[in-house]
């Protein structure tokens, strides 16, 4: 057969060599074999083989070569060399004493050394919360570490080493008798080492500790709910009332002592003195001069231009003997003077400050106006830090709370603490932990200072607008001047003129025309003639507040016409404006928006709302600042969260939607937004105009509005996952504690000295008591008295329900007979002649019966409740009969004095009885005989209180007012068997009932308001402690915590994350997002922290691709599934609500902004404002920086790299363009 020959695979095998000449890359071709050859020195450059290449030719085309028997190849071992002892290696103790020179005191010549011991040796970061451990890393000085302890908080006392030794030795938390566990903690069964016939310490024996107690092992316990009054005062001289605290008394037997001991109750020391009323917070008078104040701070350390106020001097003074100040001052007062004194005290001392604004905004510009003052200055917002060594830091509160939480070394340095704006914690929307502005607070627990200053710098001058041409442009009427009087005569005025243009409208046009707010056009016509006439009295600039901000869009783009700045302006603006955009990229230089506003802020208008660019917003600030803007439209949070007053202030209407519903402006939200107007030093007055488009709003309305008392600050302290779990994960912190110190426990709180004073007195009336005697007949004592009781709460509970109803009250019209019960008359009948209704409830005018020996001042003092309720008092009503001559009254009744209703109604003639009875109160009048009218009601009221000595039928309040309510159901059921027993009570049979009774009654009311005092002082009292209680127990179930509530894996993940804890836990647990690219996990995320409401239903929307709707579909499961165990767990939050807080509205915007879309098409793809785009990036870039941290501490680096991927692709371009007012 002929032999093929093949030619070589591989072109090395080519009977070829190819010569590079030099390196000009000149080839030669040689007829020799082998591998190419170079005329340079080193030969051919290295270059290595791809891999992918490699890998198919060598494992997928050719499997022979696969090594899979030739075992030499494949595993290759290297022998390691064992060395046992390397697993004793322990890291030294630390060294428990040290070497101290002793020197001659006058030369100061070493004499020797002496050996002393150190304390704290084993002190760190995560076994101690006490500020002597050592710092930890450098790295982590600023924001400390999720898994370190943090410090002791302010106010709770750190316990010292000496506390904590003697308390280990007196084990006094133990009782031995009652205290041992027979099963030991984390088992499931223990042993019981009672022997079987063993009976329990007969309650006169001495327990072993109170044995124990005069051999003073020394006082360990410390008072854990004792609050220090004045600071440096004694601790633990709480008088204890524990029995064991009596002194023993010398006794000749053992004997004499237990019976000594079991005789008196408690034998407290004679009573202590009362204690004086705990005050924290403590008023200065800020009117009073400060005269010494340069004597007393010859060298301040800050020096103003201008003499400070009083109040300022006060602040400083108080600063200076380092007390807390709560500082509470109208807008533009100064209170940022108090701030920066506070700061410069801190420079001076070398120590740190803090300064804390709820909203980033604001953070932004005061690190722009203390940078211009002080210099060294830091700030630290979510995605900015600038540096972080200064003196002074600025930051969010939020950021300090999580400082706090991870133990930051920054705390160690701190003298000052300032949170400015702290009023904001009133609104819902910003949960920030949180009465005036500033409180600069040190952190140990202190006396406060409130200084507090009610005049304006600047007063204001209140009026209502009602013009909309420029004919009417003048219509502009005062209602409140600038000494704070209302004028009537200003209102009637306003509503004179829309009356008449109303009516001239109706003529002209035919009355079709809708005469009520008209749309834009109207509107603007309102605007020109008001900033005319606004113009013509040299009152710009001027903010417009409008409470949306579609119509601050509107409003703003329908004055086209309009152009407010001069030519020199407009140069300054432009300049300004070309220099503020320089920073962005080209294509977002062109955004309608940034076009929009360039437009009208050239001609002085301006736009400020949540929908605006962030670098937009500042340039709008910024130029309003300088006075270049001279109409501003804005909405409620630049009242907030911008200190930037204008010489005018106008609303635009006076109801807001507050989410929920429309409502008026409440006198708080007024004051906070009118402050604004009138700047400190440049305008007499401020001016306030509210626009009446519609009709003119209720005199009432307004009066409340500007006048009226500000609402109460509610305390917004809220039990969230993370502070749970942080608490929770340092064994020494109570949650318990932190919430007795917080704000919404502290009216129950205040109270608790006076409280356990009274217990103790309580304790020893008790002790001197007489016992009753229940023997024999008097058996079933007790139980009478409690049925009594039982009987009445549950009639007073019906009757509650009955004068709650809506059939309750229409019974209760004139004529309807009922049974009056209170301080003067008890049981009577009376009829009701007139019902009037005031603003809080009903008030019924009735004619009671009464005794004519009655004089008036015996009638207040007139029969109260009998003594001693015998069956008859108890059950039905047993009416009062005049026992002399029968006489009348006529009284107001409130709901509660209306004991009963009865089935019966009389005809009378309500306003005649009334006239009459009026007419015989005067002195002249006296002895007139009462009006026919008058006699035949009350001889039927009489003839009624004789035919039912128990009291006439009354209304059935299930069957006649058919009340369904469960509860009323069941106690009319209840009732009438208490009735029933104490019908067949025996004691009332006994003539020892009446003396044996009140001797009982007295003892149970004793013990009644012991229980009450007990139960304020103990934690069950706390308002939140259910709710903890069911959120622990959530954390529970998802096993965050186990059993023994020590914090677990999943809930130290949980502690790093700021919002939305459990969520993302159970996201990251469930694996659900490693699987996914990282703009695909930001995409997802944007779901929780999106806020706007898209149009339509956001999954169709939603990206179309099936990963990221399965992505959304799960989610939403995993919160169901959270959702479901927190309604299981009893909170009363619902599945649906739980769920609706995600908004998967941006998904889209989100996942190609993360894949590189320029912001300029970004905008087209949904109707959300850019601002809050922009805002809702800012925010998802925040939360992929938690999770990296948190994917770190479980050691998940894939899931990490991906979300340092997602933050870094989230940060570019306009959405990242950094703050004005950090250049």
């Amino acid at each position: 057969p002929s032999l093929v020959v093949l030619p070589p695979p591989d072109p090395l095998d080519l009977p070829l060599r190819a010569v590079e000449l030099g390196c000009t890359g000149r080839w030669e071709l040689l007829n020799l074999p082998g591998a190419p050859e170079s005329t340079l020195p080193h030969g051919l450059p290295p270059c290595a083989p791809d891999l992918q290449q490699e890998a198919e030719q060598l494992f997928l085309s050719s499997p022979a070569w696969l090594p899979l028997h030739g075992v030499e190849h494949s595993a290759r071992k290297w022998q390691r060399k064992t060395d046992p002892w390397s697993l004793l290696a322990v890291l030294g103790a630390p060294v428990p004493s040290d070497l101290q020179a002793q020197r001659h005191p006058t030369t100061g010549q070493i004499l020797g050394y002496k050996e002393v011991l150190l304390e704290n040796t084993n002190l760190s970061a995560t076994t101690s919360l006490s500020l002597r451990r050592p710092p930890g890393p450098a790295s982590q000085s600023l924001w400390g570490n999720p898994t370190q302890y943090p410090f002791w908080p302010g106010g709770m006392d750190e316990p010292t080493i000496t506390d904590l030794s003697t308390r280990e030795e007196a084990e006094e938390e133990i009782d031995f008798e009652k205290d041992l566990l027979t099963v030991p903690p984390g088992f499931k069964k223990g042993m019981d080492f009672a022997p079987k016939d063993h009976l329990t310490p007969a309650p006169g024996l001495l327990s072993l500790s109170c044995l124990l107690e005069p051999l003073d092992l020394g006082e360990g316990d410390e008072d854990e709910n004792e609050a220090v009054g004045q600071p440096g005062g004694p601790r633990g001289d709480a008088v204890s009332a524990s029995p064991c605290r009596a002194p023993l008394a010398r006794a000749s037997s053992l004997e004499d002592l237990v019976l000594k001991e079991a005789s008196t109750a408690v034998s407290t020391p004679e009573a202590p003195k009362p204690l004086p009323q705990e005050q924290w917070a403590i008023p200065v008078d800020a009117t009073s001069p400060v005269g010494d104040f340069y004597r007393l701070i010859p060298q301040p350390a800050f020096q103003w231009a201008f003499e400070p106020d009083v109040f300022q001097k006060q602040a400083i003074l108080h600063l200076e003997r380092h007390d807390s100040v709560f500082v509470a001052a109208h807008t533009s007062a100064g209170k940022t003077v108090v701030a920066e004194y506070a700061i410069a005290l801190a420079q001076k001392h070398m120590t740190r400050t803090i300064y804390t604004s709820p909203i980033k905004a604001l953070s932004n510009q005061k690190f722009r106006d203390f940078r211009n003052t002080f210099g060294d200055v830091g700030l630290l917002t979510g995605d900015v830090q600038l540096h972080p060594e200064a003196s002074c830091l600025i930051m969010t509160t939020e950021i300090l709370r999580s400082m706090l939480y991870s133990g930051s070394d920054v705390i160690r340095d701190l003298e000052w603490v300032i949170f400015d704006e702290v009023h904001y914690i009133n609104d819902a929307e910003v949960r920030v932990m949180g009465v005036g502005k500033q409180v600069a607070m040190r952190l140990k627990r202190r006396q406060i200072y409130v200084i507090s200053t009610v005049t304006r710098p600047v007063p204001l001058e209140h009026y209502l607008f009602t013009g909309n041409s420029p004919k009417t442009q003048g219509e502009l009427f005062l209602l409140l001047d600038s000494r704070g009087a209302f004028h009537t005569k200003g209102y009637y005025a306003a509503v004179e003129a829309k009356k008449e243009r109303m009516s001239k409208h109706a003529q002209t046009f035919g009355a079709k025309q809708p005469t009520h707010q008209g749309g834009p056009a109207q509107d603007r016509g309102v605007y020109l003639s008001l900033l005319a006439s606004l113009r013509t009295r040299a009152q710009l600039p001027v903010v417009v507040f409008t409470f949306s901000r579609g119509r601050c869009d509107e409003q703003a783009s329908g004055l086209t016409s309009l152009d407010l700045t001069t030519s020199s302006e407009k140069s300054e603006i432009h300049l300004f404006l070309q220099r503020c955009l320089a920073r962005l990229r080209g294509s977002d230089r062109q955004l309608p928006q940034v076009l929009h506003m360039s437009e009208l802020l050239h001609r002085g208008l301006g736009v400020h709302h949540s929908g605006i660019l962030p670098i937009l917003k500042e340039i709008v600030e910024m130029l309003f600042s300088r006075g270049l803007v001279k109409v501003l439209f804005a909405t409620e949070t630049f009242a907030m969260g911008v200190n930037m007053p204008a010489r005018t202030v106008v609303f635009d209407s006076m109801r807001k939607h507050d989410g929920s519903t429309f409502r008026d402006l409440l006198p708080g939200e007024y004051v906070q937004m009118a402050g604004r107007a009138g700047r400190r030093g440049l305008d007499p007055t401020g001016t306030v105009i509210l626009l009446c488009k519609g009709r003119v709003p209720e005199m009432a309305d307004l009066h409340r509005m500007m006048m009226g008392k500000p609402s109460q600050l509610q305390s917004q302290f809220r039990l969230t996952y993370t502070m749970i779990l942080n608490l929770l994960r340092v064994d020494a912190l109570r949650v318990e504690d932190m919430m007795k110190r917080s704000f919404s426990e502290f009216p129950s709180r205040k109270d608790s000295k006076a409280h356990e004073q009274a217990l103790a007195e309580l304790t020893k009336r008790l002790g001197a008591l007489e016992e009753p005697d229940v023997t024999g007949q008097l058996v079933d004592l007790p139980e009478y008295y409690s049925w009594g009781e039982e009987l009445t709460e549950t009639q007073h509970m019906i009757q509650r329900h009955i004068m709650e109803s809506v059939n309750g009250l229409k019974s209760l019209s004139a004529g309807r007979v009922v049974i009056v019960k209170n301080e003067e008359h008890h049981n009577a009948l009376g009829v009701i002649l007139q019902v009037s209704s005031n603003s809080t409830s009903r008030v019924f005018t009735t004619l009671v019966l009464c005794d004519k020996s009655l004089s008036k001042d015996q009638q207040d003092s007139g029969p109260a409740t009998p003594d001693v309720p015998y069956p008859d008092d108890l059950v039905g009503f047993k009416l009062f009969l005049p026992e002399g001559p029968c006489d009348h009254t006529v009284i107001k009744l409130q709901p509660r004095d209306i004991a009963a209703i009865t089935t019966k109604v009389l005809r009378v003639n309500g306003e005649k009885i009334l006239e009459d009875f009026s007419k015989r109160q005067q002195p002249k009048f006296k002895k007139d005989p009462p009006l026919a009218a008058v006699t035949t009601a009350v001889q039927e009221l009489l003839r009624l209180a004789q035919a039912h000595p128990a009291g006439p039928p009354t209304l059935d309040p299930v069957n006649d007012l058919q009340l369904k309510d469960v509860s009323v159901v069941e106690g009319g059921l209840r009732a009438r068997k208490l009735e029933e027993l104490i019908r067949g009570a025996q004691c009332v049979h006994s003539p020892r009932f009446p003396a044996q009774y009140l001797k009982l009654r007295e003892r149970m009311q004793i013990q009644k308001e012991m229980e009450r005092l007990r139960f304020l002082l103990s934690d069950q009292s706390l308002l939140l402690l259910p709710e903890y209680h069911q959120r622990v127990e959530v954390l529970r179930t998802l096993g965050y915590v186990d059993e023994a509530g020590t914090v677990k894996l999943a809930g130290r993940v949980a502690c790093a994350m700021s919002s939305h804890e459990l969520l993302l836990t159970e996201l990251m647990f469930d694996n659900a997002l490693s699987t996914l690219r990282p703009e695909e996990i930001a995409a997802l995320l944007s779901g929780l922290v999106c806020q706007s409401n898209p149009p339509g239903d956001p999954l169709q929307q939603a990206l179309t691709s099936p990963s990221s709707l399965q992505g959304i579909e799960r989610v939403r499961a995993v919160a169901k599934r959270i959702g479901e165990v927190q309604v299981a767990c009893g909170l009363n939050q619902t599945v649906e609500e739980f769920v609706g807080e995600l908004n998967f509205g941006l998904v889209e915007v989100v996942y190609e902004w993360a894949r590189g879309m320029p912001f300029s098409e970004l905008a087209g793809l949904s109707g959300t404002p850019e601002g809050l785009i922009v805002r809702c990036i800012q925010r998802l870039a925040e939360m992929c920086r938690s999770l990296r941290g948190a994917a770190r501490l479980v050691g998940e680096p894939v899931l990490g790299a991906k979300m340092e991927t997602a933050a870094t692709l989230l940060r570019r371009d306009i959405v990242f363009a950094a703050s004005l007012y950090t250049q």
